[in-house]
């Protein structure tokens, strides 16, 4: 225990096991987020804020950003249409899901006039997201300026160009770390301070 709180081991989903890349991203994730919880003794740095911010989930219902206030949680950007990183991505983010229950999913979509919350929620279904995964589309200058000016992964532009990186963002809305597979390959490792 450290800081009066008790460190828990991750509970692994035992079917599918996550392959090497996706047990290391589980393991940066969960490693990161154990140690807010527990006061690290060397903190991550802080590579920006979130503001607050307003879209549409996956049921059509308003989702605010208040509600991911005190949480860590991760995001990630996406269009269901995609052949490409996503699937693979979303299969990443279901074991980060199952491994780390109390740690938030947001997977925002790059390709809003598409994505509707029916094309969401049916994309949502596909990878088993439980509560607490939320799938978010909404205009897509609000899009953009979260992907550009909060998390600075690109443009949400029309192209579907995105990052493959995870965002890991702490309970007090600091962006505190990137992880996942760059363009070109495997899984990163961690940033200093894990």
């Amino acid at each position: 225990a450290h800081g009066g709180h008790r460190m828990r081991t991750p509970v692994w989903i035992s079917e599918p096991r996550p392959s090497g890349s996706g047990r290391w991203l589980i393991v940066c994730c969960v490693t990161a987020a154990l140690a807010w919880s527990c006061g690290s003794a060397r903190p991550l740095p802080t590579y920006g804020q979130v503001p607050a911010f307003e879209l549409t989930d996956q049921s059509g219902a308003r989702f605010s950003s208040t509600g991911l206030a005190g949480k860590i949680w991760g995001a990630g950007f996406i269009f269901t249409n995609c052949t490409g990183p996503c699937p693979r991505m979303s299969s990443l983010m279901k074991q980060v899901q199952a491994a780390a229950r109390d740690v938030e999913l947001v997977s925002i979509t790059v390709d809003p006039e598409r994505d509707t919350p029916e094309a969401l929620d049916a994309y949502a279904r596909r990878y088993g997201a439980r509560t607490g995964w939320h799938f978010l589309t909404g205009p897509r200058e609000a899009l953009h300026a979260l992907k550009r000016d909060t998390f600075k992964l690109g443009d949400v532009d029309g192209s579907l160009n995105h990052s493959t990186r995870l965002v890991l963002i702490d309970r007090q809305g600091g962006v505190r770390g990137f992880y996942g597979a760059p363009d070109g390959g495997g899984i990163s490792p961690p940033r200093d301070g894990i």
